[in-house]
């Protein structure tokens, strides 16, 4: 299966997700190549990029989870591939 790299930018308002947050990131650990996450103190907020490289569908359905949850926002980008 063709498999994407992609750049998940999650920024997250409340702490109110962030067990479920994890919950989901730890399930999707296969497909996470690296992770970063920033507290941001005085704005009472964390900015947090997840690297992958998986299929298309599962980087979307991942996204799509970690954007439901209250408190969270969520953009996906993808790198381009030699075709496009």
């Amino acid at each position: 299966m063709d498999t994407r790299i992609a750049l998940i930018g999650i920024v997250l308002n409340s702490t109110e997700s962030v067990e479920e947050l994890n919950h989901l990131l730890s399930q999707y650990s296969n497909y996470i190549i690296g992770r970063m996450g920033i507290p941001y103190r005085e704005k009472n907020l964390s900015i947090i990029s997840i690297a992958m490289d998986a299929p298309a569908d599962v980087i979307s359905a991942l996204s799509g989870k970690l954007g439901m949850l209250p408190g969270i926002s969520t953009k996906t980008i993808y790198a381009k591939t030699k075709s496009e």
